[in-house]
């Protein structure tokens, strides 16, 4: 058989003709073209892109061509193309002229430059040519968008001032601190013994502050491995080191740009890491591991810690200056033992949530049981309660919790069990004169301070310490209005 000798035998040649040949095919077989220059600009289509022009919003040719693609055709990924000089051989396209497959294609010059874009349609109707495709693609979006909401429901706050359960002089003047926090934008230092609900307050403040439609973003310092840190924080640069992500991967900083970040256990954070989190949150600036390059980021800070971070410092085992830093709105949470008023609300409160978990019973405790309750010490605060309240909804046959039920629960766990103060005689509350709206306001509100001690000191069996713990204020303050009290009596 003799050779055509028409076909070329060089690769430039060969290329040329494929070129030509493709072109050809595409603009017989395609359902449209056009071209743009290295502006940007439609500067051609062809006979069958013109019939797209009415459902794009263009009566002549004119009012289409020699303007920017983008200001023309609705979501064009053409300029993409221009910007980076690599093809996007198979995409979907949907704007006004409905939903097509297409293919954009770099054209360059002698030299390699990007001179233009070759947009072809190589189907419209999509959905009844390529059905199979699009419905996988369809699947894989609405999976996307599934994730997605997930895991923005999940960096959310999951609690608000309300969550935070107590009416007593200490709780509420908690809420009050926090509340007042919330809206500024300093770093706000949550301090109190563990258990006591610092990462509730956290999510509220972050609830109540302009940030709460960003994201809330939270790492436990004890419970990532020193080695290991950094990136959780700061986040990994791709192919930073052998085994990680080729695509890299975001830090706690970066996921929780333009929200609030809580760093839970501050006291545990390591010395390596303090550094970086000092530069982060005066520069407003991190540095992925393996990465060069700085990445600006908003972030609003909340720490908390049941160490003592001030004598942490004095050791050397915590930053100076980033305790000044963060130490700007120090917020201290009081244990359970200083707010015992609110532990009959706390166990209603703890009830319902452990009946909505799953529990057989909604527990009814009886007033002597409560009055247990509330003489315990908690030194693990809300944690321990809900520990013992858990253990009575396990092996109670009875909604109703007598005291006895109680005392067994605390004796079996190990905890201290202290006699309710109310089992004691109360001492006789002095009764108010009947003109008693007659008599100066402050004669009236010096008797309710000495009722209000004398029922304090009753219920703690004389105990000054636990009775001012009670009240709410200072063991100094109780001994001055207790001396006024005397004086007045002529003692």
């Amino acid at each position: 058989m003799t050779p055509d000798t028409r076909l070329p035998r060089d690769a430039q040649s060969i290329l040329e003709l494929a070129a030509r040949s493709m072109f050809d095919l595409f603009a017989n077989a395609s359902e449209g073209m056009l071209l743009v220059d290295r502006k940007g600009r439609v500067v051609w289509i062809n006979d069958q892109y013109r019939r797209f022009l009415p459902a794009l919003g263009y009566e002549r040719e004119e009012d289409f061509v020699g303007h920017p693609v983008s200001n023309v055709v609705q979501n064009t990924q053409m300029h993409q193309v221009l910007e980076t000089g690599k093809p996007i051989l198979i995409d979907l396209l949907t704007n006004k002229a409905g939903t097509f497959v297409v293919s954009r294609i770099p054209l360059r010059d002698e030299t390699g430059e990007v001179i233009g874009v070759l947009g072809i349609v190589l189907f419209d109707h999509p959905e009844t040519t390529l059905q199979p495709f699009i419905a996988k693609f369809a699947r894989l979006e609405q999976d996307l968008n599934d994730a997605r909401r997930e895991l923005a429901s999940q960096r959310r706050a999951k609690y608000t001032f309300a969550s935070f359960v107590g009416s007593s002089a200490a709780a509420q003047e908690v809420k009050r601190q926090a509340r007042r926090a919330a809206q500024s934008a300093s770093p706000v230092l949550l301090l109190g013994e563990t258990g006591t609900g610092k990462e509730l307050l956290a999510h509220a403040i972050h609830a109540a502050s302009p940030r709460a439609g960003r994201s809330f973003v939270g790492v436990n310092m004890a419970a990532v491995p020193e080695s290991l840190m950094e990136a959780e924080f700061f986040g990994v640069a791709p192919g930073a080191y052998t085994g990680a992500d080729k695509k890299g991967r975001d830090g706690k900083f970066k996921l929780a740009d333009g929200g609030t970040l809580f760093l839970d256990e501050l006291g545990d954070m390591p010395m390596a890491v303090q550094v970086k989190l000092l530069r982060a949150l005066q520069d407003g600036e991190i540095e992925p591991l393996g990465s060069n390059k700085l990445i600006r980021c908003d972030v609003r800070v909340v720490a908390a810690t049941s160490r003592d971070l001030a004598q942490l410092v004095r050791e050397g085992k915590f930053r100076e200056d980033l305790f000044y830093r963060l130490n700007v709105l120090p917020i201290r949470v009081p244990p359970l033992r200083e707010r015992q008023g609110d532990i009959p609300l706390l166990v209603e409160t703890l009830c319902e949530d452990i009946a909505a978990r799953g529990a057989n019973v909604h527990l009814e405790l009886l007033p002597p049981a409560l009055d247990l309750l509330a003489a315990q010490p908690w030194r693990g605060n809300t944690r321990e309660l809900r520990n013992v309240l858990e253990q009575l909804a396990l092996r109670s046959d009875s909604p109703q919790i007598g005291a006895e039920q109680v005392e067994q629960v605390l004796r079996d766990s190990g905890l201290d069990r202290i006699e309710p103060a109310l089992s004691r005689p109360a001492a006789p509350v002095p009764a108010m004169a009947a003109d008693d709206d007659l008599r100066p306001l402050p004669v009236q509100i010096a008797e309710l301070e000495q009722r209000a001690i004398a029922a304090a000191l009753a219920r703690t069996g004389g105990n000054r310490v636990a009775a001012a713990k009670l009240l709410g204020i200072s063991r100094a303050s109780l001994y001055d209005r207790l001396a006024v009290s005397e004086n007045q009596a002529g003692v």
